[in-house]
């Protein structure tokens, strides 16, 4: 698991940037138009529908690895 800071961001280069392609390739399936850098053209509901989606993503695949799957 990447380390964090006490400011939540992410310390190991390869994992921000794992997390970054994740973050693009939940966005293209939702058909949120997410680019890198500024997205403050986005409402809050579409850059909230990415994380969400990423969460619970991440829940399943914990999930699948508990059980051996």
């Amino acid at each position: 698991m990447a380390s964090t800071s006490s400011t939540g961001k992410i310390e190991v280069p390869e994992a921000k940037e794992a997390m970054n392609r994740f973050k693009m390739e939940v966005a293209g399936e939702l058909g949120v138009p997410l680019s890198n850098g500024y997205n403050g053209n986005l409402t809050s509901a579409q850059n909230g529908s990415v994380g969400g989606h990423m969460v619970k993503k991440m829940i399943e695949a914990q999930e699948k690895q508990m059980a051996g799957k």
